[in-house]
Formats: structure tokens, sequence, C-alpha cells
């Protein structure tokens, strides 16, 4: 069975690296340091400068590898952005020195594969923005996907707590996971502290469940008209990003729902691809709302799914059937 083990060294070394660029870039973060996308959503120098700093070490190891990523250089190219991109270039080369305006632009613009055939890896190089620009909960997700499976990723939360119920304590971990291997638990200096496994609770009114901060990401009243079905009576844990996946992986929360805002929305792929396989490799089950596995193999997205719901595995049947219970009233029209 493949182990993946020049895979995992390279990507462990290069999520921890964007990390400490992630957080050295919060830790000064200014209106300034911000653009807007076409569709508003905020970007920061971290996401540009995550996304080259693990391109450029995939492309150093696995030149051959073709990678599907969520920002584009294009987005920094014009003259109104020199600012944003000297500053990129700068967080870059604190990580590198060698690094230049143009390899960092180059290395950016690596994450341009359509994805769907082969062997390619897919990476969300700040999961989770709006979190990170309130100095809340982000991710930097990266997976490695062959025909359509994903089968090796890492996914850092360098500010997710140790325990959730006590975030003055320590904060930072990596979730790594192989297909057949299970999910290790590193500390962000490269160790192996654990292996991660989900709760055991067989009781759906027990249930903890995790959704998004944002209502555009996850239908809020759907997910309380579940709870209320299932039972549970416990207020909701909200976080941004694919911290969520690694709650529902390391145990802390039971379920993790993400539910469909708007018809049509088809789910990106790296949003999904690491956590997803941190909770299955865990011991827990990943589905779309209907109980259908993901399929990486349709694309940059998740065409052929609706929603996704991450659980401990046993109480996966009783979410999906409180969603299907509860989709006519509350799902998108």
């Amino acid at each position: 069975m493949k182990t993946w083990k020049e895979e995992k060294a390279v990507a462990i070394e290069a999520v921890i690296a964007a990390s400490k660029l992630c957080e050295h870039v919060r830790q000064k973060l200014a209106d300034s340091d911000s653009a807007q996308k076409e569709d508003r959503s905020p970007v920061t120098i971290a996401d540009y400068g995550s996304q080259a700093i693990i391109l450029a070490e995939l492309a150093k190891h696995f030149p051959d590898d073709p990678i599907v990523a969520e920002e584009d250089a294009s987005d920094l190219a014009g003259s109104d952005q020199t600012e944003l991109r000297n500053k990129v270039v700068l967080e870059v080369q604190l990580i590198d020195p060698t690094a230049t305006e143009g390899s960092v632009m180059q290395a950016i613009d690596r994450g341009n594969y359509g994805g769907k055939d082969g062997r390619f890896w897919t990476l969300d190089p700040i999961d989770g923005t709006k979190g990170f620009l309130r100095k809340d909960q982000y991710a930097i997700a990266l997976g490695l996907i062959e025909d359509g499976e994903v089968v090796f990723s890492v996914l850092g939360c360098p500010a997710l707590p140790h325990m959730l119920d006590r975030p003055e304590g320590p904060v930072g971990c990596l979730l790594v996971s192989q297909k057949g291997h299970g999910t290790e638990i590193y500390n962000m200096e490269g160790k192996m502290v654990s292996g991660a496994i989900v709760d055991d609770n067989f009781n759906p009114t027990l249930a903890t469940i995790c959704e998004s901060v944002e209502s555009g990401h996850s239908k809020h009243d759907w997910a309380a008209a579940i709870a209320e079905k299932l039972g549970v009576t416990t207020e909701s844990v909200r976080m941004d990003s694919q911290c969520k996946y690694a709650a529902v992986a390391r145990g802390d929360a039971s379920v993790y729902l993400r539910l469909p805002t708007r018809p049509g929305y088809q789910e990106k792929i790296w949003d999904h691809a690491a956590g997803m396989l941190a909770v299955q490799e865990a011991g827990g089950k990943v589905t779309d709302i209907h109980g259908k596995p993901l399929d990486f193999g349709q694309g940059q997205t998740l065409s052929g799914n609706l929603g996704v719901v991450a659980s401990n595995l046993h109480i996966h049947d009783f979410v999906i059937q409180a969603i299907a219970e509860t989709q006519d009233e509350f799902g998108p029209k």
C-alpha cells in the first residue's frame, strides 16, 4: 500500500511555512493589506503569499503535478495593485529569501489546472478569509487527488485551540491524512502529537453540530430545524473554514453541516478535499445532503453533489433523514 512518504514530508513543511507567513501577516493586518475580488470576498496578502510558498515547494519536488488552487495572479497584476503585490513578495521573502516578484507570480499561477483527470493537487491557501480578517479561525487546506479520489491531505489550522472548550490554551495544529493510514495530529513545529479519532456518540440528541459563521455559506434556519428534528438542545458551534472538519475529526463535534443556500451553487473542491479526508480517515463519514459520496472527479467543483454532511459515522443516517424531512420547507427553492 502506497504511503505517499515524500508527499507527506513536502506538504507538511510547505503548510507550516505558509502558516508562519499567515500568522505574521495577521499580527499586523491593516486595511491596505486586503483587496476585493469580483465576488466581493476579501483577499489578503496572506492568501497570495500562502499559495506562492506552497505551490513553489510542490513545483520543486513534483514538477509534473498540476495544481488546482483558489487564487489567480492576474488579480495582483494591475498597476493599481502594486502596493499589495510588493507586500506579498516581501512576506514570501521572509520565508524564502531567494523569491522574486517574478517567481512569486509564477508560483501563484501554477494553480490554474482545470482538475478532473489523473493526479493533481488542490489548495485553498486561506480557507475562511473572513475569519482570518476577524482574527478568528481559518485553515490552509492542501489535498492530493488521484483519479477523482482524495488520497492524501494536510489541513493546517494555525489558530484552532487544542481543546475547543479552552480557547485561552495552546492553539495550532495540522491534520495529516493518508488514505488507508488514518489521520495524525501534528503541532505547528511538525511533530506528531497524536492520532485523530471521531467521537463515539451514538445518540443524535447529544450531538454537537458545527456550521459556518457566515449565513451565506450554510442555511442557519435549516440547520436549526435539523437540530430540532434530531432532538439536539445544545447550541451549534459556529466557526469559519475547514476547521469544522478538524473539529469532527478530533472528536470535538459530532456533525458538520454545509447546507446549500441557493439553487445551482456548486461547492469548490479546494473547500472540502483536505477536510473530507481528515474526517474519513479519523473514522467518520462525509457525504452530500442526500447521502452520496463526494465526487472529486468532476473538475474544480463538486458538481455531482449538493451540500456536505460530515459526521462521526454513528449518527450519519439520522442526520441525512432529518435533512430529508426538512428539505421541502427549508431547502433552497
